[in-house]
């Protein structure tokens, strides 16, 4: 079974914002954000509906990004 580095705090992960550059911030799973409870429901079951139809077989995890400073949201594709 494979997991997430960052859902399990095993690494960090560092980039930086397409529109002005500056550090972006992980705010957790894209899938964490659909209703209260998704964050508690099997992470294999969410996949299904990430936004990646591959995520389950490609075994990665789709994290949502901030930049503190122009506020504008990325996507960006873990391995797993």
């Amino acid at each position: 079974m494979e997991i997430c580095p960052l859902c399990n705090g095993l690494e960090d992960y560092h980039s930086t914002c397409a529109s002005c550059g500056s550090m972006l911030i992980d705010t957790g799973k894209v899938t964490d954000y659909l209703d209260d409870y998704s964050a508690y429901m099997e992470i294999n079951l969410l996949k299904m509906v990430d936004g990646d139809l591959n995520s389950v077989e490609n075994h990665v995890c789709l994290h949502l990004f901030n930049c503190a400073v122009c506020q504008k949201d990325q996507i960006i594709t873990i391995q797993e």
